[in-house]
């Protein structure tokens, strides 16, 4: 995968290589990579014109009334898949969703990132972003379905035999390399059968990318051994949830503004901090998401610190082009496009204001009694979906028909869990199969 390949370089790589199948993928509106499988000999087409799907089936799209939408493949995404066959080889692309008169579809949320990638630039900064992502192991039973029985008995940064995963990580490693992703490390977390893969610091829209196609190479790896992947926030409660920490730095003229101590720095976090209820339904969008809250090093209140893994923002212990603020409240059920474009213009609209940061919280939160003086996240979907339907900010950003599809969707799913005599057992039935 290269940044500058064009479509002719693809449309060669393909015939040279014995590409048959290409998947054109793309994420719906609730953060589920979606695909659809053409011929190498369609290629040249959906390049041209786009290959159609029905929007009002994938998730949030539209309705049926206006449901015709097509995905024009971006040949710079392009990967081979190295867990499909050698022999009739099956690449990848993301893709870009357009109308069909070929004009753009304003609620493409990889299209979204682009625009908040682009407001940087104009303001003459670039955001880099460098995930951490959890996620479980489990056992499947004699027809491969899932259960919850965890891989292992391991804990944090266990080794061998406690620690059943490792090799699985280390294929998923030297897998995710070969797509073109640059995994730092891996270890095991804090619960039994949990894992956790960090990546180097890229792109915003290209580290959201990876994390789709991290998703899959992961679910894929763990079925191809006989296990389930889950990236469900909170599959136990009595165990550490699954987060996606999101670790941002601010470059202005190849400069890391967070090694120098510069200004835009304490607005950027200003602003994150302001807009953290705005857009807490993008970056936990699942009413199991808020299990994880408060607890096992995940955030319940809007505050910032050094090094203090209670607070939704802290600043790690790093130097130089590694210097970094972590946002810790994300998980990976979200739609990595719609939640990082936000998270973005959450930093500028800081700066471009000069919102001031407030002072640090330097306290464990999770043993600390409630209190007042901080701003809470909110405490569930129902809540967090009426925080973003009433934001200036989130309609500042996001198209109103999105803002508007988006939010029915997350009161609607709140309610449903209202209604239910054991929620956790709900949500196990409604999310631990897909997320």
């Amino acid at each position: 995968m290269h940044m500058n390949q064009t479509s002719q370089d693809v449309l060669q790589f393909v015939a040279e290589n014995d590409v048959k199948f290409i998947r054109l993928a793309f994420c719906d509106l609730s953060g589920f990579q979606k695909n659809i499988a053409i011929q190498s000999s369609e290629l040249q087409r959906a390049f041209e014109e786009g290959i159609s799907f029905d929007a009002s089936a994938a998730g949030g799209f539209a309705g049926v009334e206006d449901s015709d939408l097509f995905l024009v493949p971006d040949p710079a995404t392009l990967s081979v898949l190295p867990w499909r066959p050698a022999q009739g080889r099956v690449a990848r692309m993301f893709c870009g969703i357009v109308r069909p008169d070929g004009a753009p579809y304003d609620a493409d949320a990889r299209a979204l990132l682009k625009q908040a990638a682009r407001r940087a630039a104009e303001m003459g900064y670039s955001v880099q972003v460098g995930a951490e992502c959890e996620f479980y192991l489990f056992e499947t039973d004699e027809y491969d379905r899932p259960t919850m029985i965890p891989h292992d008995r391991g804990g944090y940064c266990d080794i061998a035999p406690l620690d059943r995963g490792e090799n699985i990580r280390r294929e998923i490693c030297l897998t995710l390399e070969s797509l073109g992703m640059r995994p730092e490390s891996s270890h095991h977390e804090q619960g039994p059968g949990q894992n956790e893969v960090d990546f180097r610091y890229t792109g915003a829209l290209t580290a959201a990318d990876h994390l789709l196609g991290f998703k899959a190479a992961v679910k894929s790896i763990a079925a191809q051994s006989g296990l389930y992947a889950s990236f469900l926030p909170k599959p136990f409660l009595e165990y550490s949830g699954s987060g996606l920490h999101i670790n941002l730095s601010l470059f202005q003229d190849g400069k890391n503004l967070f090694a120098h101590g510069a200004p835009e720095i304490d607005h950027f976090m200003a602003g994150l901090l302001a807009h953290a209820c705005d857009i807490t339904a993008f970056l936990n969008p699942l009413t199991n998401s808020y299990a994880r809250f408060g607890a096992f090093e995940a955030p319940k209140y809007a505050t910032w610190s050094r090094g203090n893994r209670s607070q939704l923002i802290r600043i790690p212990a790093a130097r130089g082009e590694y210097s970094r603020i972590e946002l810790r409240s994300p998980d990976p059920a979200c739609n990595p496009y719609l939640a990082l474009a936000l998270i973005i213009h959450a930093g500028l609209d800081g700066i471009a204001d000069a919102l001031p940061l407030t002072p640090p919280v330097d306290i464990n939160l999770y043993d600390a009694e409630p209190s007042n003086a901080y701003p809470l996240l909110p405490r569930g979907l129902g809540e967090a979906a009426e925080c973003a339907a009433a934001s200036d900010f989130n309609r500042r950003h996001l198209p109103a028909a999105l803002l508007r599809r988006y939010c029915e969707q997350k009161r609607r799913e709140a309610e449903r869990m209202e209604r239910t005599e054991n929620r956790h057992q709900t949500e196990l039935k409604l999310y631990f199969d897909r997320v």
